[in-house]
């Protein structure tokens, strides 16, 4: 079976096991990379951007060599292969528990339950919930499912299709390191930078393809394609800013303006100014443009690496 098979199956069982499992309950792998990780920054960690370019190569290679030897060991094996493309692609990919976690907040805000909604906020997004209302809480789980779309499933399949088992780990190691240490915090301003900086190169396909998918599967594809040219730009992420502008349009809704963070406000440029305010039912539709994205993205990942490498 050539590789480009062993991809399009092993990642259509991973994204199944996904829906159908969610995420591995105990012994989670991006937990022990997060654990690993974690381990190699108390050994390097300097206020020195080089000390944190060092800390990225590690763990990121690491990632990658792990894939490469896996890969390696059942090459001669066809069902093997799938089996561990499909074992990588669901220990990897988050899409169920983001549209989980989404749909129990959007519950809460039905139900009238702001307090449990402020509850379950921070196991979606790092905002600061206290500072939210009702319709504040819906817009920040919109943004968090339209960005993870890209960071947690669309991102990791295009690496998939592109580098194999090696291509998966090594995406979700970018993406981990950046969320553990990519942040504009006193102990990691310099120490985080080089995480930071590869995790925008590592998600730039991914987040373009997501916003192109969010347009297409969309209930209005003109309202995202203009959103995303309108307000892309503005975003201070360069790969936030296409797909939540693309999620904003095909929505109708507004996203953007003031966040908090830490304490820390933020004023961010709103996306699509002609939609509406984001309200609790968008909750629902947002999960479920994601799901639409999230198979629309298998297809065009899977087809791309038969075309690469045939059958």
């Amino acid at each position: 079976m050539g590789a480009g098979r062993v991809f399009a199956y092993g990642a259509a069982a991973g994204l199944i096991g996904d829906l159908l499992l969610g995420d591995p309950r105990r012994g989670h792998p991006v937990a022990a990379f997060g654990r690993a990780a974690g381990a190699v920054e108390r050994v390097l960690w300097r206020d020195h951007r080089g000390w944190g370019a060092l800390h990225t190569a590690v763990c990121t290679s690491g990632a990658v060599a792990l894939g490469s030897v896996a890969a390696r060991a059942v090459r001669t094996s066809s069902i093997a292969s799938v089996a561990l493309t499909g074992a990588t692609t669901w220990a990897v990919v988050g899409g169920t528990s983001l549209a989980r976690e989404a749909r129990a907040v959007g519950r809460a805000l039905e139900a009238g339950d702001v307090e449990t909604a402020r509850a379950r906020l921070p196991h979606l997004c790092g905002r600061d919930p206290q500072a939210l209302d009702a319709d504040g809480i819906a817009r920040a789980v919109v943004e968090s499912v339209a960005e993870n779309t890209s960071d947690a499933v669309v991102g990791a399949l295009v690496w998939g299709a592109v580098g194999g088992v090696p291509g998966l780990l090594g995406f979700r190691a970018v993406n981990t390191l950046d969320a553990m240490v990519g942040h504009k915090s006193a102990r990691y301003r310099r120490y985080g930078w080089a995480s930071a900086r590869l995790d925008d190169v590592a998600g730039w396909p991914g987040a373009r393809l997501t916003a192109v998918l969010a347009a297409l599967a969309g209930p209005d594809p003109r309202g995202a394609v203009r959103a995303w040219r309108a307000d892309a730009a503005k975003h201070p992420s360069p790969n936030a800013g296409p797909v939540e502008a693309s999620f904003a349009g095909a929505l109708g809704v507004r996203l953007g303006g003031r966040l908090s963070y830490g304490g820390r406000v933020e004023h961010r440029p709103v996306l699509n100014t002609q939609g509406r305010a984001v309200g609790t039912r968008d909750v629902e539709r947002a999960v479920r443009l994601s799901r639409r994205v999230t198979w629309l993205a298998l297809g065009v990942c899977a087809g791309a690496r038969l075309l690469k490498r045939g059958k």
